[in-house]
């Protein structure tokens, strides 16, 4: 049995592109590419540069030679607190703010004012910290209610 994996690793300041082969009792991986990850700044605000890392993972898919054969599967790992919100039809309403983004400040302090620390952390089991998404939507929230 045989089987092909592609991953990409999203970092918070780099990406990249890993192959991986399941064959037998053999686990093979090969770096495809790397790339830079770097948020960008627009109107004040430090957000995501989804467009680049889309191109990126584009490029990565493109490195994969035919003689490699079909892909069992793909995988995205990103760093876990940040999001993006898409519509109704899938659609991207507004490039993803980075875990940095000055928005959120102040957010965990007003979350936990309204629900109190043990009751979070007894309903998430997350640490509490500023960056956590919980802390992002609520600024997001305030910020784009309409979103």
């Amino acid at each position: 049995m045989s089987a092909k994996y592609l991953a990409f690793d999203l970092g918070a300041e780099s990406g990249r592109a890993m192959l991986g082969q399941l064959s037998s009792d053999r686990i093979t991986l090969k770096e495809l590419c790397r790339f830079p990850n770097e948020p960008v700044r627009s109107n004040g605000s430090l957000q995501w540069d989804i467009l680049r890392l889309w191109l990126e993972m584009r490029r990565g898919l493109n490195l994969i030679d035919a003689r490699e054969g079909r892909l069992d599967s793909i995988g995205v790992d990103t760093w876990g607190c940040d999001f993006a919100m898409l519509g109704e039809r899938g659609n991207l309403l507004e490039n993803p703010y980075h875990y940095r983004d000055a928005r959120h400040d102040g957010a965990m302090e007003a979350v936990c004012q309204r629900i109190g620390r043990e009751q979070l952390y007894a309903q998430t089991g997350s640490q509490i910290i500023g960056i956590n998404t919980l802390f992002q939507l609520y600024a997001a929230c305030q910020s784009t209610p309409r979103l």
